[in-house]
């Protein structure tokens, strides 16, 4: 799989692929809603992508940015294969994917001007507090910190512009792209999520980081899942935050036909699906009790 993600005009987002559903995606392209595709590292890093926009009949856009305004390339192609082996090579940052092509520097403008924060002290620490527990918790995007930032600390008044807000959660990715570069091992969230698979695979619906709290994920899981699912398992942003302080994570599960019998008999799934991983689980086998695997180390990579 290539560590990219793949972003599409219509709001597809297609996460780790192969080179062969890369090359589906650029072949794909080409039809009204359907124009252009964005590729995106993993995890994300700011203004480094590679793009390519194509109408039906004509040639090939293909663009790549690496890092700063001067560092914006753009070639024409007349055909998806090459676009496909440059896109690939890229993706591998494999040495001289670049060449072969005419790449001509795009103008994006002066750099933009971002002034500082007009915060005291007390937002300053409140603000930057809450966006690394969220960075923490390893589920948002870059995109969405952003937002995060912006709307925070808005009461009587917009503290923080879009463009601040951008600049301050670009500089805690890093932060944190720079702290995840050092784990060897695979993480305890990385065994959760292969718990979370073959619950997924057994016909459990099992979703992480789902809905805001638990009254939203009891009345949404039920259309996340399969048809003939027998029953679910979640944790919602609320569990995701507490996970990241340290606490542990609870999970909900029950079954799709309310009984306490089967909503005891998906518990026990699932605390064995936990354990084939290698993650130890605190439940007193009630039905009416969550589970919650502690000890945990969060330590989730981000993707973006």
């Amino acid at each position: 799989m290539l560590e990219i993600v793949v972003k599409t005009e219509n709001r597809e987002r297609h996460v780790r692929v192969s080179a062969e559903e890369l090359a589906g995606l650029v072949r794909r392209i080409g039809g009204d809603g359907d124009l252009f595709l964005v590729v995106q590292r993993i995890p994300d890093l700011p203004d480094v992508f590679a793009q390519v926009w194509h109408r039906a009949g004509g040639d090939y856009t293909l663009e790549y940015r690496d890092g700063a305004a001067d560092r914006h390339f753009q070639a024409m192609v007349d055909g998806p294969e090459v676009v496909i082996a440059a896109m690939t090579g890229w993706a591998r940052q494999e040495a001289g994917w670049d060449g072969g092509l005419v790449w001509s520097l795009l103008d994006m403008g002066p750099a933009r001007e971002v002034p500082p924060f007009d915060l005291d002290e007390d937002e300053r620490v409140e603000l930057e507090k809450r966006v690394r527990e969220v960075l923490v918790g390893g589920y948002a995007s870059r995109a969405e910190l952003a937002e995060l930032a912006e709307e925070y600390l808005v009461k009587d008044r917009r503290p923080v512009s879009r463009e601040q807000a951008e600049v301050l959660a670009d500089q805690l990715w890093l932060e944190r792209v720079a702290e995840q570069a050092k784990w060897q091992r695979e993480t305890d969230p990385e065994r959760l999520t292969r718990a979370f698979t073959a619950l997924q695979e057994a016909g459990i619906t099992a979703r992480e980081n789902f809905t805001c709290c638990r009254s939203c994920g009891q009345s949404e899981i039920g259309g996340e899942g399969e048809p003939n699912a027998r029953g679910f398992v979640y944790f919602h942003t609320q569990c995701t935050d507490s996970a990241a302080a340290g606490h542990g994570l609870m999970l909900l599960y029950g079954g799709f036909d309310d009984s306490s019998e089967t909503t005891a008999a998906i518990g026990h799934e699932v605390v064995a699906a936990l354990e084939a991983v290698g993650l130890h689980t605190e439940w007193d086998h009630d039905p009416g009790r969550a589970i919650t695997v502690t000890p945990l180390d969060w330590r989730r990579r981000l993707v973006g």
